[in-house]
């Protein structure tokens, strides 16, 4: 019987293409071909855009461009901390990406963020990004470089500033509708008319923990690219780091502004609730005490001993009765009063 060996899958290549001088070279170029044209063309690198390989499938990548084993494990697991790291002469760079998952009222099980990952292999002539789920296409990011060459002249580093200024942009975007979502919330909170859920408070603080775990730790890595620490970048692609790095501080405050409010709504509905209950059992108190007296009084005389007072006068039953209607009315106006009832 004869062994059949498996044909390799081919590699998820979203887009593979050359470029001249900022300039694309038309036709999409084939994988195998990609890293022979970069280095043989002066001026030129590869950009080569892949989606949710698999193991098999980016070690054909890898081997084409000599990436570093460490970082492939990584660019495969796909739960990375965003970090920039060196192996050799080429740079990798992990992103997390967010986007904001429409709903049409937060609940304790709605799902507002969702976080994807993009890796990045730069090279002096190539570079390689891989894409996680549910991370933004990045056709549109192309198609904007593609259209300034001046910029795309620089380089793998122009690729991965148009990136991560995607990226960040989608943070602000993400803020931006989350901040309704808070409003919401500060305003039930706030509201006597509304029943207070804790759990919708608890769960938009689950997913702004989580978006601020996407968005802080990129912070360093856009420090070293902004203040020229990585070969490569030079003044203008500096400067153009350094407006990055300012988006993201701007949407890490604006997280931490939203936390602060979630936190304040918290207090204010754990609060509300509490005050609730005491009310609550101060009615309950006030209602058995009602209760309590004329079970006291029939409990007494419905005893039946031969020898108690008024036992077999006339009035005797219509007095008792009486006592226990007067001692309930005052012991009524006396919880009205003190409000609790």
């Amino acid at each position: 019987m004869t062994a059949h060996s498996t044909p390799p899958q081919p590699v998820p290549v979203v887009d593979c293409a050359l470029y001249e001088y900022g300039r694309r070279r038309p036709g999409h170029l084939p994988l195998d071909e990609a890293m022979d044209a970069a280095r043989s063309t002066p001026g030129a690198f590869v950009w080569i855009g892949l989606h949710a390989p698999t193991a098999d499938q980016l070690q054909v990548v890898a081997r084409a461009f000599a990436l570093h084993p460490l970082a492939v494990e990584d660019a495969l697991n796909a739960h990375q901390r965003p970090k920039l790291e060196q192996y050799d002469d080429t740079y990798f760079l992990v992103l997390r990406t967010a986007v904001y998952l429409e709903h049409d009222r937060l609940t304790p099980t709605t799902d507002i963020v969702g976080t994807g990952e993009i890796m990045a292999f730069a090279g002096r002539d190539f570079i390689v990004v891989v894409r996680h789920d549910p991370s933004e296409p990045l056709t549109g990011v192309r198609s904007r470089l593609e259209a300034d060459p001046e910029r795309l002249a620089h380089g793998p580093i122009a690729v991965l500033h148009a990136i991560a200024d995607s990226v960040v942009d989608h943070y602000l975007d993400v803020v931006t509708a989350l901040e309704t979502d808070a409003d919401e919330i500060e305003n039930d909170a706030f509201s006597p008319d509304i029943t207070h859920d804790v759990g919708r408070i608890y769960q938009l603080k689950r997913e702004l923990v989580e978006l601020r775990r996407t968005v802080a730790p990129l912070a360093q890595p856009l420090r070293d690219l902004a203040e020229r620490r990585v070969p490569g970048v030079d003044k203008e692609l500096a400067a153009y780091f350094r407006d990055v790095q300012d988006h993201r501080t701007r949407a890490a405050e604006r997280i931490a502004v939203l936390m602060e409010l979630v936190d304040n709504a918290l207090s204010m509905a754990l609060a509300q609730t509490s005050v609730q209950q005491n009310h609550d059992m101060r009615r309950i108190s006030a209602a058995a005490a009602l209760i309590a007296v004329p079970v006291a009084i029939a409990g007494v005389y419905g005893m039946n001993f031969d020898h108690m007072p008024e036992l077999r006068w006339t009035f005797g039953y219509p007095l008792v009765l009486g006592v226990i209607a007067t001692a309930c009315f005052l012991l009524h106006r006396i919880f009205k009063r003190n409000g609790w009832l």
